[in-house]
């Protein structure tokens, strides 16, 4: 049997729980077991313990057929634990390094108490850590082995089960369980606590709580659920009343469950504003029913409120909220002249095109800071056009870009009136990056994020661990995301990252990237004619060469002698160059154009064109790899300083390990590669087909129809995806030169 055993209830929680398995998973301690309970979740979580049970034999889990909640949930991995102590672990919360070693060591010197409890500390989405406020109550003052008696202060520590450790026979000689609904760690706690004959402590940050910065927490949430608070308590003092020996407990317990109540009541989130009068009377009632003879208030303030509970004067404590609201509003509006005086920079005509009405049939494009009509929103433009021709589509084209938009697609220049007219009224907003900060969210204005591209490279706030990497100013940033309404991903693994590094209120759309719906759909009429228009001759083998930005070199110089791999390749092959965008023009490529030996593509508008008259792609880490993976044709990877790139960048894999194809690390390695021609071999094949059903997850071709139904046309219910296995892809060049030879 295991020394301890785990229980983590899960629900909803794809974005955190990997990193939290991994937090238990990487322990120096080996002795335990994980017990993890899907509570019947919808976003893929249950997929995720499945597979690291797959790969870890430690690892437990149990899909309950039900949404029972929180504490019903615990119980269903109560039942299953065999260890001697049993530890519960949220989800979404992460255990310090060493932390099983330390309890394991904490309880080996206290003589295998009851219950040990240990410390934690808040990690919040900015990177902060704050310790435990009452971290003091842990320090080992005393006896080593103690009961509540000899430290009833252990009680003002939040009401958590995940900071101890409990003896799995303690548990069962109680009866311990949990009971459904709101706050049910408070009976668990306080019954466990106060029936204790030994109880240690462990002064050392074992857990790190996570705090969202959206959601993750019901107690946030404004519900009639929070009434579940009287029944917890109920439920504490019927504990007592079946076991007189703990009578003293009975006044420490209606402490704190009379400032529980006032807690409630006092926090704006999670009341509604109809029932707070009903939950004080039920307060009030609890209170008369519950005081233990010979009850003393305390004094000042928190004494004044107890007297207003025991009166059942709702009217006065009305009274004293609204005062401290009142102050509360007075800082606010404060706030709000110093936020009108900053938007007064806008400029006096956005700010009159933000008092009129929204245009509800207007939809404004944005891609690459508007370098141009590409990727995702072109695609979404594309789809909108035939889906709901009533929606006028208008896109924002940067003034040293217009000469390259598309003959017949409406634009307005960045800076203009139009440009202001059109973000403040038309009804959608579409970017695959962000507007500016100084755009408005309106009331009613809906915001897609297209985003493009699956990251290999971290991004949001994982950049803050890589600040080498970027001088972004990280509120600024979550600002402008908290303006989007949806967020477009096309697999599991981008969808975690997205809500998890940018932490906002959005709704995520796994329907696939739309720009991808043409390497699915695409015929051989369409691969003829993309290779055509970039001269690309028949049978001649064309490589798409796309590396990406580094942070480290301020332009851009290929880590590849182009001039060589064109001579080394023959006359039948072309190389194809697309440099990042954030680039520009480069004056190396230009100079190799001017010789013949490469073909500079970096201002082509239609990446996926290339894609299509590619037969095969070369890159480093670009996210290019995830889109051409769609067409199921080779990729090779060329990674000279994968080293570099992921100490400065941040890396979500190891690419060397999990590429998608062939690797090389030197350019004698590639060019052996491209002329005996392994990187089309079986184990290449292998690799993409498993990079393909992990990254082209949602991509089947429908990805554009499903964003414009659900976002512009309010359908609910997206359209289901094509069986990986019967979806196809556009033609190769070579079996469309066969098609046509046919022909």
């Amino acid at each position: 049997m295991p020394r301890l055993s785990l229980v983590v209830p899960v629900y909803q929680v794809r974005s955190y729980l990997s990193e939290c398995l991994d937090s238990v998973l990487t322990q120096d301690c080996t002795d335990f077991e994980v017990i993890a309970v899907d509570d019947c979740s919808t976003d893929g979580s249950g997929t995720i313990l499945d597979e690291y049970a797959r790969r870890d034999p430690r690892i437990r889990v149990t899909h309950l057929t039900d949404n029972v909640g929180l504490g019903r949930a615990r119980n269903a991995g109560l039942e299953m634990a065999q260890g001697d102590y049993v530890l519960f672990l949220d989800s979404d919360d992460t255990l310090t390094p060493g932390a099983l070693t330390a309890i394991s060591d904490r309880i080996d010197a206290t003589d295998s108490p009851e219950i040990l409890v240990y410390d934690y500390a808040r990690s919040y989405w900015d990177g902060r850590i704050r310790p435990n406020q009452r971290r003091d109550l842990l320090r080992a003052d005393g006896p080593d082995v103690f009961r509540l008696t000899d430290r009833p202060g252990l009680l003002d520590l939040l009401q958590i089960v995940w900071n101890k450790a409990y003896r799995r026979d303690f548990i069962a000689r109680h009866g311990l369980t949990f009971p459904p609904g709101y706050y049910e760690d408070a009976p668990w706690t306080f019954c466990s606590l106060i029936s204790a004959e030994s109880i240690a402590v462990l002064d050392r940050v074992c857990v790190e709580y996570r705090q969202r910065r959206e959601g993750g927490n019901i107690l946030r949430t404004v519900s009639r659920k929070h009434f579940d608070v009287f029944d917890q308590y109920r439920r504490v003092f019927d504990f007592l009343d079946e076991r007189p020996e703990l009578a003293e407990w009975r006044g420490p317990m209606f402490r704190k469950m009379v400032d529980h109540y006032l807690t409630v009541l006092k926090q704006p989130g999670r009341l509604p504003r109809v029932s707070r009068a009903e939950f004080f009377h039920r307060a009030a009632a609890d209170y008369r029913a519950l005081r233990p003879a010979g009850f003393v208030r305390p004094a000042g303030a928190r004494g004044h409120k107890y007297t207003l509970l025991e009166r059942d004067s709702y009217a006065a404590m009305a009274g004293v909220m609204a005062a401290v609201k009142f102050r509360q509003a007075v800082g606010s509006r404060a706030r709000t002249a110093l936020n009108r005086s900053k938007r007064g920079a806008m400029g006096v005509f956005y700010q009159s095109q933000l008092r009129l009405p929204l245009d509800e049939n207007l939809a404004l494009f944005s891609a690459y800071w508007s370098r141009g009509v590409s990727c995702n929103p072109a695609a979404v433009d594309a789809e909108l056009a035939r889906l709901a021709p009533h929606i006028r589509r208008v896109w924002a084209i940067r003034p040293d870009a217009v000469d390259q938009v598309p003959k017949g697609v409406r634009y307005v220049r960045v800076g203009s009136r139009e440009y202001w007219t059109a973000l403040a009224r038309a009804k959608y907003l579409v970017n695959n990056v962000n507007f500016a900060d100084s755009v408005v969210k309106r009331e009613g204005q809906i915001h897609l994020q297209t985003h493009h591209g699956t990251p290999l490279k971290t991004m949001g706030l994982d950049q803050r661990k890589y600040p080498a990497s970027t001088d972004m100013d990280f509120d600024k940033l979550l600002q402008r995301c908290d303006r989007w309404d949806f967020s477009l991903s096309s697999n599991r693994f981008s969808t975690a990252i997205w809500e998890r590094v940018y932490p906002c209120p959005y709704t995520s759309l796994e329907t696939g990237y739309p720009r991808n719906d043409v390497l699915v759909n695409a015929t051989s009429d369409d691969v003829r004619r993309a290779r055509a228009a970039l001269g690309l001759a028949e049978g001649t083998r064309a490589f798409l060469y796309v590396p990406t930005h580094r942070e480290y070199q301020p332009g851009f110089t290929p880590s590849l002698d182009l001039a060589r791999l064109a001579e080394e390749l023959g006359p039948d092959v072309t190389l194809m160059v697309r440099g990042h965008y954030f680039y520009g023009t480069s004056p190396h490529i230009a100079e190799l154009r001017r010789s013949g030996r490469v073909v500079d593509v970096s201002g082509h508008p239609r990446v996926e064109e290339l894609y299509l008259a590619a037969d095969a792609l070369i890159t480093d880490y670009s996210s290019a790899m995830f889109d051409y993976a769609v067409l199921d044709r080779p990729i090779i990877i060329y990674a000279p300083d994968w080293d570099i790139y992921s100490a400065v960048r941040g890396t979500y894999f190891d690419l060397l390990q999990e590429a998608p194809g062939a690797v090389a690390t030197s350019q004698a390695e590639l060019i052996r590669l491209l002329g005996a021609d392994p990187y089309g071999d079986e184990d290449a094949a292998a690799r993409r087909a498993a990079f393909r059903r992990r990254f082209c997850e949602f991509d089947d071709g429908q990805a554009a129809e499903r964003v414009v139904r659900r976002v512009f046309l309010g359908e609910q219910d997206l359209l289901p995806l094509v069986p990986f296995a019967d979806r196809p892809h556009a033609p190769t060049p070579a079996q469309a030169l066969a098609l046509t030879e046919r022909a």
